[in-house]
């Protein structure tokens, strides 16, 4: 019987990091042993934080750690994932760092899983074929209009077919200068290619700032407007869309799947948006991309880091024909490069395929993650809790 032996987790960073938007300026990767064979996956989260949500002491029975739920666990076939999932939510439901620590283990469960029965992951969610994805160019505005334009070009010189802007300066000035950044964006980028505008939720609940700026993208053909308000306020997103004939997508900040199907049924987004990191894994992805359909919602992976965690935000809906289109960082941090010596690389039309390898089909580079490791050590009373590995 094969049974989870060990879990480590690597805290790696950028020598320096900013308050930039952008999230591939560190990661987690976790490693989980079972049976002789080795799982990666990676956490969408706050590094120390997610480490310490699986090495806590217990606060009570329902506030334990991650840790305690996993290590020991059988793991033989895709049945046994969503059973350990079950545990670590009853075991750690006051522990609110746990769907994001449980996320990268679950990934490397299905990575380890895939290796053990030789299948790429997709085929072990149940599908039978796949569909390659045209990935998007995700990016950061600029901080003026001449820069957003400058990067539109650049993303448009590079074949890039369908390009997002987020986050940046907009929603933190004024109107006017909103709408520069957006026509700047669509002036670089020219007719034909696909615009996504990502603001980051930062309208709060005020849904007539955001109204103020929909009828300038629905002018520049944009195809969604992103997270104007926080993934929990339903009726801020339920009016805009009411109000609005551009689509609204959201769903990155969802961390179970009852909140992406909340953002669907009562948010009334077009287009739901899954970060396999936060939401508890591939599996979850999974679910919500099959109510996506029943719902006639397009379904989008959520990623900014590495291509490990590319590769991971793909299977959920690899065997989907009509979703089609994928974030794809642009221009991530070295450190998001680096980490990994293989990466999903567009064909000549500009789309990327699912790996058909087992497992993620994703390799590791040691060397890099060496370079990028950040010394931890969690001591409680004296006891070491965790102590970071050199062993990779």
């Amino acid at each position: 019987m094969r049974k989870i032996d060990a879990v480590d987790f690597f805290y790696l960073s950028m020598p320096e990091v900013t308050t930039e938007g952008d999230g591939s300026q560190d990661a987690l990767l976790v490693r989980v042993a079972a049976g002789g064979v080795i799982g990666w996956g990676e956490c969408e989260a706050s590094p120390l934080t997610s480490i310490a949500a699986f090495v806590c002491p217990m606060s009570h029975g329902a506030c334990r750690p991650v840790g305690a739920s996993v290590l020991g666990q059988r793991l033989e076939g895709p049945e046994d994932i969503p059973r350990i999932a079950a545990q670590v939510e009853l075991d750690s439901m006051d522990l609110l760092q746990a769907p994001h620590t449980w996320s990268g283990v679950e990934i490397a469960l299905w990575d380890l899983l895939g290796k053990a029965l030789e299948q790429p992951v997709w085929k072990l969610l149940g599908y039978r074929k796949s569909f390659r994805k045209l990935p998007y160019a995700s990016q950061l505005f600029g901080d003026t209009p001449a820069q957003t334009h400058k990067k539109a070009l650049a993303a448009r010189r590079q074949n890039f077919h369908a390009v997002k802007f987020g986050w940046g300066p907009i929603g933190r000035s004024d109107l006017q200068s909103d709408l520069e950044h957006f026509a700047a964006a669509r002036e670089g980028l020219g007719k034909g290619t696909l615009l996504m505008i990502d603001v980051g939720q930062i309208f709060g609940d005020n849904v007539g700032s955001a109204a103020a700026r929909i009828p300038m993208l629905k002018q520049i053909g944009t195809v969604w407007l992103e997270e104007p308000f926080h993934t929990s306020d339903l009726n801020a997103y339920a009016s805009l869309a009411k109000k609005s004939q551009l689509k609204l997508a959201a769903g990155e900040g969802a961390h179970n799947f009852q909140m992406a199907r909340h953002l669907i049924d009562y948010g009334r987004v077009g287009y739901i948006q899954i970060d396999c990191g936060r939401i508890g894994g591939i599996g979850p992805a999974k679910r919500v991309a099959d109510y996506a359909v029943a719902k006639k919602v397009t379904f989008v992976n959520h990623t900014f880091t590495s291509h490990l965690a590319l590769s991971a935000s793909l299977q959920p809906y690899a065997g989907l024909r009509s979703d089609e289109i994928c974030e794809y960082p642009f221009s991530p941090k070295p450190l998001a490069r680096h980490i990994t010596s293989n990466h999903l690389k567009r064909d000549k039309e500009g789309y990327v395929t699912v790996p058909d390898a087992p497992g993620l089909g994703i390799n590791i580079d040691a060397e890099a993650v060496r370079r990028y490791l950040v010394d931890v050590e969690i001591r409680v009373r004296g006891k070491v809790l965790f102590a970071s590995s050199h062993q990779i």
